[in-house]
């Protein structure tokens, strides 16, 4: 358990932090598994400009790595292409 009022701040901090970065990290999941089931290629390709723009906002903030965000941004574009 904490001895100091500052690190006692610190934990409450961390737990109000945690969970807001959890749902961003869950509203990205959702939205990635979203756009790779969808079979219409126009539907998908509506989606992508607003999934790019929530990586780049994730990983601005650092709740997802910058490489991360990279790797999700290219294989989402790579499926948006190979739909007919």
């Amino acid at each position: 358990m904490a001895n100091h009022k500052s690190s006692e701040k610190r934990i409450r901090q961390e737990r109000t932090k945690n969970e807001a970065n959890k749902y961003y990290a869950k509203t990205m999941r959702n939205a990635l598994k979203k756009i790779r089931t969808t079979s219409s290629k126009e539907e998908a390709g509506a989606m992508l400009p607003k999934v790019n723009s929530m990586l780049d906002k994730l990983a601005k903030k650092n709740i997802i790595h910058t490489n991360k965000a990279s790797n999700l941004k290219s294989s989402v574009k790579k499926h948006v292409d190979s739909l007919k």
